[in-house]
Parts: structure tokens; C-alpha cells; sequence
């Protein structure tokens, strides 16, 4: 077992996120060395130390689906044209507006979530939890992990990548950045539906990439 102690001192090692650096100590037993490890095994570590570079070369990409139904504007950038060319780049931003479609976040990380947004959806989160019958010392702590949901559903960076589930995106880029060698940052990106808020038929766009996924193996 660990502590929250323990994924402090880990992501002060390797500078890697909070989530990333819970997810090493489970998968070796809470063993900070071994945790470290797993961490650069992954990339993640090498990732974070990119972190304070500067990204200003990019690009930006568009994908459309259901015949231009569904559309996304994406900007990710990187630190030189030549990386902006590379073949993991480009697929990587092509996966990440497929995502941004399928999966309608709100805001690309969770310091982007405007304060009153929060506050918002947390005194909504007390109320649920206080006619839930939950005790009243209990519903902050609740509020916390509920809180954590509304940012794996609304956040870009923290939430499941539909090809992979068991990666965030914030993974995936990551990943990228410790395969291609620079900073990749996704900087901002506009999502748009053909008659957003009409009352329409609402379509499993998330079962219908993956089975595209599956059917592009």
C-alpha cells in the first residue's frame, strides 16, 4: 500500500502528474524506486521534464464525421516545423480530434475550468449528496471524488482515450512527446455539431469509433 505522502514524493522525483504517479505505485505495490521506474519505462517521466520547454511550432487539424456532421478544429503544438511534419505527430493529432468528437469535453485541462464553474458543480454535488441521506462530514470527501468524475468527463487531458481506456490522453501526449523527442502541447480546440442544441436523435458516437478503430487494425 502507499500514502498521498508517497505521490507527492514521487511526482516531486520525476515531475510527473498526480494521476500518473498513483497509477506507478499501484502497479508495483507502492514501492517509490520501482514506481520511479515505471514512470520512465512509460515515458511519462522523460515527458515532464519537456514540461518547461517551449512549444510554438504546431499545427492544426481538422476532422469531420457522419459527412461533416461532427467537426473539430485542433491546435497541438510542438517545438520545431520539422516534428509538426512527422508522420506520430500528425496521427497523433488526428486521434485526438477523433477523440475530441466522440467524447464532447468542455476544456482541454483542468486549470481551464473557470473557478465558478467548479464551485457550481460542487455546492450541486453537496445538495445530491446531502438528499442522498449522507452523513454531513462524509459529503465533502464525497465531493471531492465526485468532483474528479466531472473533470475525467469534461476535461480533455484527463479523460480515457476511446481507442484505449486504459490510457488519458494525457497519456497518449506523453507518450508522444517521449517517442518524438520535444514538447507536445495540445493547446485549444473548437468542437462543433450540425444543429447543436435541437432536439434530435442522439447517436453511440462513442461505440461507433471504436468499431472504426477496431476495423482500421
Amino acid at each position: 500500500m502507499f500514502t498521498a505522502q508517497d505521490i507527492v514524493t514521487l511526482r516531486k522525483r520525476t515531475n510527473a502528474g498526480m494521476l500518473d504517479c498513483k497509477k506507478a505505485l499501484t502497479a508495483t505495490d507502492g514501492d517509490l524506486d520501482k514506481a520511479a521506474e515505471w514512470l520512465r519505462e512509460k515515458g511519462i517521466a522523460a515527458a515532464a521534464k519537456k514540461a518547461d520547454r517551449i512549444a510554438a511550432e504546431g499545427k492544426i487539424f481538422f476532422y469531420d464525421h457522419m459527412n461533416g456532421k461532427i467537426g473539430v478544429m485542433l491546435e497541438i503544438n510542438c517545438e520545431t516545423d520539422f516534428v509538426a511534419r512527422n508522420e506520430q505527430f500528425n496521427e497523433l493529432g488526428k486521434n485526438v480530434a477523433m477523440h475530441i468528437a466522440a467524447t464532447k469535453p468542455s476544456y482541454v485541462r483542468i486549470e481551464d475550468v473557470p473557478a465558478s464553474v467548479i464551485e457550481h458543480e460542487k455546492e450541486i454535488l453537496r445538495i445530491q449528496a446531502l438528499n442522498e441521506g449522507k452523513p454531513e462530514h462524509l459529503v465533502e470527501k464525497m465531493v471531492e471524488g465526485r468532483i474528479k468524475k466531472f473533470y475525467k468527463e469534461n476535461v480533455l487531458m484527463e479523460q480515457e482515450y476511446v481507442k484505449d481506456p486504459e490510457k488519458t490522453i494525457t497519456t497518449l501526449v506523453n507518450e508522444a512527446t517521449s517517442t518524438i523527442g520535444e514538447k507536445i502541447s495540445i493547446r485549444r480546440f473548437t468542437r462543433y455539431e450540425m444543429g447543436e442544441g435541437l432536439e434530435k436523435r442522439q447517436d453511440d458516437f462513442v461505440a461507433e469509433v471504436m468499431n472504426q478503430s477496431k476495423g482500421n487494425k
